[in-house]
């Protein structure tokens, strides 16, 4: 063999040296990959998961360097979730992350019992049997519960100190949304307590929306509240525009519809809960086990309430409110 000959090969030789050391690496030690399973829609979402993606990154985990991740929107369609969770246990994801309430996080725990799980959950996960226990979860699953059944009496309240005339609530409740009885016992008691007359309308599709909105127009409650569920999160702009074209003060469950318009909400920071659950799968990919990591309960919630929308709708904030609020939006 020549010199050149064998300078040249020697070269080839070195040049592919980091790239064989790179192919043996990732043979070794693959990006991780996480299932991302939500009941809601991705357009919806954004900011939700940018603070997942944060708090993987709080644990040195960045998408599309060291983890890769797999999303399944369900756009409110809880019927598909078993088979969208039963798709990412097929592509055998290290952790499978819920979000967008109890439906998701039990199609996910049906799915599997040996891949980690951490959802978010707005009831008792104790009760729904993802846990054992909220300090000690034992099998596959951990993460966080927001307890929404708990807060719908405070909304109720909230939105009559807004409207303090109003005896006659309208509360607009999915009937297939997780928790949908206990929601409507709460608000109920509530009611009760209040001296104010409840005016139940049901929708679990767009088209049902528009009826109950129909409804409401000719039953003209004072206010309405909108029962807890991630599907009317999907359709947040609808409903949104409905409320304003009745020109009926709504209490929402998250921030999200007052900053589409909306006029009050009153809920926990969702960001920090999808922040936590970033954390927690990323503890995972990192040895911890679900059994071991407690279920995070969420503990800061925030009033936010939209100034423009309240002018628009011939409403004076109490200074009450005002004082309480974590977010002005004029």
């Amino acid at each position: 063999m020549q010199r050149r000959e064998f300078i040249a090969l020697l070269g080839s030789t070195a040049a592919s040296w980091p790239l064989a050391a790179h192919a043996q690496q990732s043979a070794r030690s693959p990006v991780p990959l996480i299932g991302f399973l939500s009941s809601r829609a991705p357009h919806t979402e954004a900011n939700l998961v940018a603070a997942f993606l944060q708090g993987l990154r709080d644990l040195g985990y960045i998408e599309g360097q060291n983890v890769a991740l797999e999303y399944r929107w369900a756009e409110g369609r809880y019927e598909q979730l078993p088979e969208l969770a039963a798709d990412l246990v097929r592509r055998q994801v290290a952790v499978l992350v819920t979000a967008g309430g109890a439906d998701a996080a039990q199609a996910a725990k049906a799915a599997t019992t040996s891949i980690p799980i951490v959802f978010a959950t707005g009831d008792d996960p104790v009760k729904l049997g993802l846990v054992s226990s909220l300090n000690r979860p034992g099998g596959n699953a951990t993460g966080v519960a927001v307890f929404v059944v708990s807060l719908l009496p405070k909304r109720l309240q909230l939105l009559r100190e807004l409207v303090p005339m109003a005896s006659a609530i309208g509360l607009l409740m999915n009937p297939n949304a997780p928790a949908a009885d206990a929601q409507l016992v709460e608000v109920q008691g509530a009611a009760r307590a209040l001296g104010v007359q409840l005016d139940v309308v049901n929708a679990s599709t767009a088209a049902e929306i528009d009826h109950a909105f129909s409804v409401l127009g000719q039953r003209r409650p004072h206010a309405l509240m909108l029962g807890a569920d991630p599907f009317f999160q999907v359709r947040r702009s609808q409903l949104v525009a409905l409320a304003a074209r009745l020109a009926i003060p709504t209490m929402y469950e998250w921030r999200e519809f007052v900053e589409a318009g909306g006029l009050i909400s009153y809920s926990p920071r969702r960001t920090d809960t999808m922040r936590q659950m970033g954390v927690y799968a990323g503890q995972i990919l990192q040895g911890a086990k679900p059994s071991e990591l407690p279920v995070v309960q969420a503990v800061k919630f925030e009033l936010v309430i939209n100034l423009k929308t309240a002018k628009m709708l011939g409403l004076v904030v109490p200074p009450t409110i005002l004082a309480s609020a974590d977010e002005v939006i004029e």
